[in-house]
């Protein structure tokens, strides 16, 4: 793994507990500090939960403000009928978890 895939890890780790504790999982699939490019997957019950996009979004705006060399970051959360896929096996958040709750459960 690349130096700003390492510190891109870190950083979601320290920044998004959130993702965790709700059963979550990320994983930083792409990272080019050349380009600017980070593409991190979320999955478990990110996918199909009501609030993934905000959690999309804050990711994108902070990882941007918090990493000098990033430019562009790409999110990806698999939609409800891709839970079963194993797109984010091996991220973090331990076991992958799938939420069969309606997006307002909250």
């Amino acid at each position: 793994m690349n130096d700003l895939a390492e510190r891109v890890e870190e950083w979601m780790v320290g920044q998004m507990p959130i993702i965790r504790m709700h059963g979550g999982t990320s994983v930083v699939r792409e990272a080019d500090p050349e380009e600017g490019l980070v593409v991190v997957e979320l999955g478990g019950t990110c996918s199909g939960c009501g609030i993934s996009d905000v959690t999309a979004q804050n990711i994108k705006r902070d990882l941007i403000m918090d990493v000098e060399e990033v430019e562009d970051v790409q999110v990806k959360v698999p939609d409800t009928g891709d839970m079963g896929a194993s797109t984010v096996e091996g991220g973090r958040g331990g076991e992958l978890q799938f939420s069969t709750e309606s997006s307002d459960h909250f």
